[in-house]
């Protein structure tokens, strides 16, 4: 007897370490989707998507309110206290679908945000809500109702657990706008023979007609019911029709009602596709036939700590971790799926294109949607070239795709059509960057003539590939600056200097291909900046064509001749090089001005304050809530004195980061997709690449990680080495300078390492201490 309770007390032990170690493998744990969704973007809370898909079930506040210009904070509000619906699809510029569970007198309109009781909305609160990496909950307290959302990569499941009751619905609407999609053009919704709820919605999203007039985003779903509905119906508006099957138009949606028992669940799978009802499907087909709510949920879970897992870190604090696995979770969420399984995916030109296939008859690589890569190559580019390379090779594939489609890249699309969003274009940056990197295994052939024609081309340029002043700055080495009336922006100088940087990364990539007339055309736009630096004032100020700079000049104001910026800002946005703008302002003045701006910015939280708006901080000195800051703090390394990137960066990850609803990424600034997110991940481990991947040989700069140690995983298929280790000494609040870096035990002569050095593998290694190191 005595044995046997020995055996089960070392069982229990045993099973207790096990349910240990697989509760520290969780990192899910450590991911807060609702941190920063306080005036947050349409497609930055989706709790309930998997890594990169397009399947996006999340709650909505107040998408049906949609957004006039395409870029307002719309969808989920953590300030907002009802939910009027669960869209599916959650993209810049795409969203729809939307699905609502509501018991009693039929209710067919969402009603309004301020009043919790009218429409189908409910008021809910965060005490009954749970949001992490895959997997939603919340309690609608107007109905009893607990719904519950998770998905596959394509396919989306939403359960609802309802109380007792004859009058128990589920509402498909479908055809009125949601999000950033945009008006509705037409819509469809209709119950097959066999039960199926089927349909589509074709939606007309700001962006889309600004970039691309005339061309429009279709959705299409395709959803099965675990029960038996006891009635159905078609509505529109308040207009309900009992009994029909099937309903056309703008505000299109049908009904489904039930018997319910106290505490039944009802789940839908709604499998998703932006090709076909044929293709939704089929996606649903292949990926969830048979899966049930929970092995979905389960999936999706073990996928994300897969993601997230490529990462870990150990030491810091708790709140250093969950920002840490929140920004990794944000950079793994959006630039999601839209191509099918099949391999078939929306063209830029309209109708549908198909991907090659594999001998096993899968897709050769996938395509997805995307936001800009404005400032991309600062954040999610090199996390993507760290830890997901495979991701960022199909990321390239899929912008090539509109590439052979339309003849021009698109620095944004949406179901592949224009969506430029800032009206530049840095994808061949991008695609450079990658090649730089040493992930090769896309067309580098194709890859070099489309990064090429985005840097030089401007015959026929259509408005959507953006840079649509590449003709004057190849004329005059920079674009000249026309004061525009009243109203209208204009963005010469930021053009000027993104067109240096980015005409500089391609121009490497001529080099290594030998194209030298390339080269040197691409290396004389490169100096584009210089042009613009006056001396005089030793700031980047608009210069007119003639050769005279505009007068009346104010560094900090912000859109004369600077996007979301000012020229205190955009002065140091010189990434490619550093040290020709130290030489240029002078050492002692470019440190001196350097850490006065993050002097003045601390006490404004490094951004726009606490004022809740996405452009709240353009005229302040730095702005961590927007891209054409993000490279400033780590400039201390080019200019000899790195311990104050150590202190600017750490105090941005403590003070810009939040762990809350409002103050998450600033005060309700703009993430972009993840960016943000990216940002903190390589500020907390302490490495970043200035100059984006433009480099042909291209190097991390280093700061002071967060955490005693991190660990990266690499990718073989890319990178010799197995993994990358960062081992901090002494580490705390207080020690937040670095001594003595070396790797693999070699002493580094500068905080600075080779990209190829680090994805051979081994250990980076250095002590913290209180005071910086002697210079």
């Amino acid at each position: 007897m005595k044995k046997m309770i020995w055996l089960l007390g070392c069982l229990l032990v045993l099973s207790g370490t096990g349910l240990r170690a697989q509760d520290a493998a969780d990192l899910t744990r450590y991911v807060d989707p609702l941190i920063g969704t306080a005036h947050c973007r349409w497609f930055h809370f989706t709790p309930g998507a998997a890594p990169f898909g397009m399947a996006k079930p999340a709650p909505s506040t107040n998408g049906h309110e949609g957004n006039p210009n395409g870029w307002e904070a719309v969808g989920y509000d953590y300030r907002h206290t009802s939910i009027e619906g669960f869209p599916n699809f959650h993209e810049f510029q795409v969203g729809g679908v939307s699905l609502m569970p509501t018991t009693g007198t039929l209710i067919t309109t969402p009603g309004e945000r301020k009043d919790s009781l009218s429409g189908y909305r409910s008021a809910f609160d965060h005490q009954h809500e749970k949001a992490t990496a895959g997997y939603y909950a919340v309690l609608l307290k107007r109905y009893g109702i607990r719904a519950e959302l998770t998905a596959t990569e394509r396919v989306a499941f939403q359960r609802y657990t309802f109380p007792a009751g004859n009058n128990s619905h589920i509402l498909f609407d479908i055809g009125n706008k949601q999000g950033e999609s945009g008006e509705v053009k037409d819509a469809r919704v209709y119950m097959s023979a066999d039960g199926r709820i089927e349909g589509y919605v074709i939606t007309l999203p700001a962006y889309v007609q600004k970039y691309q007039p005339g061309a429009e985003v279709a959705m299409f779903f395709s959803a099965v019911v675990d029960k038996q509905p006891l009635g159905y119906g078609t509505f529109r508006g308040d207009s309900q029709t009992a009994g029909s099957r099937e309903i056309s138009g703008k505000g299109a949606g049908l009904y489904l009602t039930f018997a319910t028992r106290e505490q039944e669940t009802v789940t839908v799978k709604i499998g998703l596709s932006y090709t076909s009802i044929e293709n939704a499907r089929l996606n649903l087909q292949r990926e969830a036939a048979t899966m049930t709510f929970d092995a979905a949920r389960e999936r999706t879970h073990g996928k994300w700590n897969e993601y997230l897992g490529r990462i870990t870190v150990k030491g810091g604090l708790r709140a250093d971790r969950i920002k840490f696995y929140t920004g990794l979770y944000h950079a793994l969420l959006g630039r999601g799926l839209a191509s099918d399984v099949n391999g078939a995916y929306p063209k830029n030109t309209g109708g549908v294109g198909n991907i090659p296939l594999d001998k096993q008859g899968r897709p050769l690589h996938n395509h997805y949607n995307t936001d800009a890569v404005w400032g991309a190559y600062w954040n999610l580019t090199p996390l993507w070239a760290l830890a997901y390379p495979e991701y960022y090779s199909d990321f390239i594939s899929s912008q090539l795709l509109v590439y052979d489609d339309a003849g021009w890249l698109g620095d944004g699309i949406a179901c592949s059509r224009y969506v430029s969003g800032v009206g530049t274009n840095f994808v061949g940056l991008v695609i450079a960057g990658a090649y730089n990197y040493g992930i090769r295994d896309f067309d580098t052939r194709k890859g070099y003539a489309a990064a090429l024609k985005n840097e030089i081309g401007y015959q026929h340029r259509p408005e959507g590939a953006g840079k649509d002043d590449v003709e004057r700055f190849r004329k005059y080495g920079y674009v000249n600056h026309i004061d525009p009336p009243p109203g209208q922006w204009c963005f010469s100088s930021s053009h000027t200097l993104e067109y240096s940087f980015s005409a500089f990364a391609v121009a490497q990539w001529a080099k290594a291909l030998g194209r030298k007339d390339d080269y040197r055309t691409l290396l004389r736009l490169s100096k584009g900046w210089e042009l613009l630096f006056d001396t005089a004032t030793r700031y980047m100020r608009p210069r007119y064509a003639d050769g005279s700079f505009v007068s009346n000049f104010k560094p900090a104001e912000p859109w004369r001749g600077f996007q979301e910026g000012n020229a205190g800002q955009y002065s140091f946005y010189v990434p490619h090089d550093p040290q020709g703008l130290i030489r240029k302002m002078g050492k002692e003045e470019f440190n001196k001005r350097l850490d006065s701006i993050f002097t003045a910015a601390q006490k404004t939280v490094f951004g726009g304050g606490t004022t809740i708006d996405a452009f709240s901080g353009l005229e302040a000195p730095y702005n961590q809530g927007n891209q054409p800051c993000l490279q400033m703090p780590w400039l201390f390394n080019y200019s000899g004195k790195p311990w104050l990137t150590q202190k600017w960066v750490r105090a941005i990850c403590n003070e810009f980061y939040g762990t809350e609803g409002i103050h998450g990424y600033g005060y309700g600034q703009d993430e972009d997709q993840g960016q943000l997110g990216a940002w903190y991940v390589l500020g907390a481990i302490g490495l970043f690449d200035v100059q984006g991947g433009a480099a042909a040989r291209p190097s991390m700069q280093i700061a002071s990680s967060l955490f005693d140690r991190v660990t990266i995983r690499l990718n073989k298929k890319y990178y010799k080495g197995n993994q990358l280790e960062i081992v901090t000494h002494n580490n705390s609040a207080a020690n937040i300078y670095l001594h003595h870096p070396t790797f693999n035990g070699k002493p580094l002569r500068d905080n600075s390492i080779l990209f190829e050095q680090l994805t051979k593998g081994g250990t980076l290694e250095y002590t913290l201490s209180g005071t910086p190191a002697a210079p």
